[in-house]
């Protein structure tokens, strides 16, 4: 798989921000951008197999406290 390249203009205040989550964790800004574009991909994919798998097999039993 290869790489492409992404070109954002975004506003000074966001990216003071970004700079400073990636800061706090040791990354790059370019770095924290894509591994939370990359989380969020997952949680999208996860919630599509969970209700794919709702839809086979039937919803799961309600949790009673």
């Amino acid at each position: 798989m290869g790489t492409s390249v992404l070109s954002l203009r975004i506003d000074h205040e966001l990216l003071q921000r970004l700079r400073h989550h990636a800061a706090k964790r040791g990354m790059s800004v370019q770095d924290y951008v894509v591994r939370t574009l990359v989380r969020d991909d997952f949680d999208e994919r996860f919630q599509t197999a969970v209700e794919e798998t709702e839809r086979f097999y039937g919803p799961r039993d309600p949790v009673i406290p």
